[in-house]
C-alpha cells in the first residue's frame, strides 16, 4: 500500500484520527481486562456463579437496550450533521447522552445494592474484576455524555462523526462485558 494510499485511509476514518488511537487503546485496556477476568474465572468457577448471582441481570440487559439506543440517535445524529439538520441533531444527541444518565442511574443502583449486601472489592475476585471493569466502563459512560454535549454545540460532521465514534465504543465495550460479566 503506497503513502497515498494510507494517507486516503486515513482522511476517510469518521471524526479525528487521535479520537481513533484513543478508541484503539481504550478496547486494548478492556480487552486485557475482560481476559484477565476469564483467566481467573477458571480457577474458581463455582465462586464466580455464586457471586455473579448477585448481580442485577435484567436490570444490565435493560442498560444494554439503554445504550444501544443511545448509540443509534448517535448514528442518526451523524446523519443530521451531514444533512445539515442542526437543531434535531442536537436534540438527538441531548436524547443519547440522557440514555447514558439512565445507564448510569441503573448502574448505581446495582452498586447500592452490592454494597448493602456488603459485597466489595475485596469480598471475592469476581466483584473485584466486576466492579473495575463496569466502574472503568461507567467513567467512560460519563465522559461519553460530555463530549457527546460538548460536539452538540458546534454540530460539525467532523465533530459529530467523533463523537458518536466515542459513544460507539462504550456502546461496544459494554455490548461485550455484559455476557462476560453477567451471563457466562
Amino acid at each position: 500500500m503506497s503513502a497515498t494510499d494510507q494517507r486516503a485511509l486515513i482522511d476517510d476514518l469518521p471524526g479525528d484520527l487521535m479520537m481513533w488511537v484513543l478508541i484503539v487503546s481504550e478496547l486494548l485496556v478492556f480487552g486485557a481486562g475482560m481476559l484477565a477476568f476469564l483467566a481467573v474465572r477458571i480457577t474458581d468457577p463455582a465462586g464466580f456463579a455464586e457471586a455473579q448471582s448477585h448481580l442485577h441481570r435484567t436490570a444490565a440487559g435493560i442498560n444494554t437496550l439503554v445504550l444501544v439506543t443511545s448509540g443509534w440517535l448517535a448514528a442518526l445524529a451523524v446523519r443530521d450533521a451531514e444533512a445539515g439538520a442542526l437543531p434535531r441533531l442536537r436534540w438527538r444527541l441531548v436524547l443519547a447522552a440522557g440514555l447514558g444518565a439512565v445507564f448510569l442511574w441503573l448502574k448505581a443502583g446495582e452498586y447500592a445494592d452490592l454494597a448493602r449486601a456488603g459485597l466489595s472489592f475485596d469480598s471475592h475476585p469476581f466483584f473485584t474484576f466486576h466492579l473495575l471493569l463496569t466502574g472503568f466502563h461507567a467513567a467512560h459512560v460519563a465522559a461519553g455524555m460530555i463530549l457527546l454535549l460538548i460536539v452538540a454545540l458546534p454540530a460539525t460532521p467532523r465533530a459529530t462523526e467523533a463523537g458518536a465514534a466515542f459513544w460507539h465504543m462504550v456502546d461496544l465495550v459494554w455490548v461485550l462485558l455484559f455476557p462476560v460479566v453477567y451471563l457466562i
